[in-house]
């Protein structure tokens, strides 16, 4: 799955909670959303508006729910309940478990959240 592909499966998928999500899916749009917030975070530093800072908000804000849906089927991707994205309140050892799962290559076959997307 190229970048561009995967940015538009996951706001195609805006609020979809089940099936499975691959592996480039979740980290292509992990890092389109990294690069948008940096880009107005640099933007919003060297115009000294508040412009920047409103549409970072929004973009925020636009994205949470893409973000938390495509984590979920990811984490459906490698057989777990997309419920254990809750292990990252879990100060410190939640992130690193969280993160550990989110690089984990997926499921082969059929699983309980459906069938594997690379197949």
């Amino acid at each position: 799955m190229t970048f561009k592909q995967s940015v538009k499966s996951v706001f195609s998928n805006y609020a979809t909670f089940k099936g499975r999500a691959r592996r480039s899916e979740y980290w292509y749009f992990f890092v389109f959303t990294l690069l948008v917030d940096t880009v107005l975070y640099v933007l919003g530093e060297s115009t000294q508006l508040g412009l920047f800072s409103t549409v970072s908000s929004l973009f925020a804000l636009a994205v949470l729910v893409p973000n938390l849906a495509v984590t979920w089927r990811r984490l459906h991707d490698i057989g777990k309940s997309g419920a254990n994205f809750f292990f990252c309140l879990i100060p410190l050892v939640g992130w690193i478990l969280l993160l550990v799962w989110l690089c984990k290559d997926s499921q082969p076959g059929e699983n309980q959240y459906g069938p594997n997307p690379k197949e």
